[in-house]
């Protein structure tokens, strides 16, 4: 197996403010594309279905997140999180905040499909790739 290229990066933490515009970008894009496009309504069913996509902060990344609800007989009404897609803050550049666009895997690693992006690369990445869309 190849070892991955390590390389270092001048990162600059986020401030609240950054936080909070980043939040509202991304509240607006899970509200305004994902939900109608990915949860129109909610279907329950024998098994796990989702009920509801999110966005949180881990530090300094910003998860999108599927949560399911359970239909199953033995724990009806239960709820998970699932993360399908993850924003890792990165700065190369001064002038704007990027990010690393993380793909979560089958395996539950977490891998870079896309480096140093904008936050609105990042959100027309989501809208067009398979890979980094929640399951419908």
């Amino acid at each position: 197996m190849a070892k991955r290229e390590r390389r270092w990066v001048r990162v600059k933490a986020l401030t609240k403010e950054d936080k909070a515009a980043v939040t509202a970008t991304c509240e607006r894009f899970i509200a305004e594309t994902l939900k109608p496009r990915f949860l129109p309504e909610i279907r329950p069913t024998q098994f796990n279905f989702p009920v509801d996509i999110l966005g949180k902060w881990r530090g300094s990344k910003y998860s999108f997140i599927t949560r399911y609800r359970s239909g199953y007989s033995d724990n009806p009404g239960a709820e998970f999180d699932s993360a399908f897609t993850r924003l890792d803050h990165v700065e190369e550049s001064h002038s704007e905040i990027r990010f690393d666009m993380m793909w979560h895997r089958h395996t539950g690693q977490w891998w870079c499909l896309h480096s140093a992006v904008t936050l609105e690369e990042a959100l027309r990445l989501i809208e067009t790739e398979p890979m980094l869309q929640p399951i419908s």
